[in-house]
């Protein structure tokens, strides 16, 4: 039996299909964060954390996003929609900080694997993730519904880190 290729390949090996088979359709990616700073006044976008911060995902997400079956209903159009959505590639993976921990992309890039409940594990079904809770599914609040200047009233308090 031949061992599948995301246990094969690195991950610049990989064809475009082979990368975006990896995504575990979880959308977490698509949850509001924020870096608390106590020394910034004014919300901003950055491309770092410093080692004394930390990252809080909120329950907040974008509007494009289909909260049942947790995907983008814009997905080949998403960053041009929305300029702040980050396209992972394998050009900027190494600067995925914002990324959850059980972000498969993630997982593979610090050669943890993928979880047991990743759908290319488990016939190419949802079913398993969203039972673990490791999705975004029943959890959220779309972005055009909420104060965002009250982002921190809605800090996740479910899973978000790995579970194996």
């Amino acid at each position: 039996m031949t061992a599948p290729y995301w246990e094969t390949k690195s991950l610049e090996e990989m064809t475009q299909s082979e990368w975006e088979s990896l995504c575990d359709g979880c959308a977490k990616c698509c949850l509001h964060k924020f870096i608390d700073d106590d020394a910034k006044d004014e919300a901003e976008t950055t491309d770092y954390i410093n080692a004394n911060e930390q990252i809080h995902y909120t329950n907040i997400v974008c509007s494009l996003l289909n909260t049942k079956s947790c995907e983008c209903t814009q997905y080949t159009k998403r960053t041009h929609l929305v300029p702040e959505c980050v396209q992972l590639t394998k050009a900027n993976l190494k600067d995925i900080f914002f990324m959850p921990t059980s972000c498969s992309y993630r997982r593979l890039y610090e050669g943890r694997g993928l979880p047991s409940w990743h759908p290319l594990l488990n016939k190419g079904k949802k079913h398993a993730m969203h039972k673990q809770g490791m999705s975004v599914r029943n959890k959220t609040v779309f972005e055009t519904d909420v104060d965002l200047d009250a982002f921190e009233n809605y800090i996740a308090l479910w899973p978000l880190e790995d579970l194996d």
